[in-house]
C-alpha cells in the first residue's frame, strides 16, 4: 500500500510542474498528504501527551450553579 501512495505523490508532483500557480500549490499539497500515507505507521507523528489534570478554567467560577 505504501508504494501505491508513493506513486500517487510522484504523479501529483509531475502534474504540478505543468500547472498554473494555484493548481501547482494544490497538487504539491496533495503530494505531501500521499507522502505521509506512504510512510509506515510507526513513523507517524506521536500524539500529544494526555492531560493529567483538567484545565484551571473549569474551576474559576463561583461554585454555584
Amino acid at each position: 500500500m505504501e508504494e501505491f501512495y508513493r506513486g500517487f505523490a510522484q504523479r501529483a508532483r509531475e502534474l504540478a510542474e505543468k500547472g498554473d500557480p494555484f493548481t501547482r500549490r494544490r497538487l504539491l499539497d496533495l503530494a505531501k498528504k500521499y507522502d505521509a500515507k506512504s510512510r509506515p505507521s510507526g513513523s507517524a507523528r506521536p500524539l500529544p501527551a494526555a492531560r493529567t489534570t483538567p484545565p484551571a478554567t473549569l474551576f474559576s467560577g463561583t461554585g454555584e450553579a
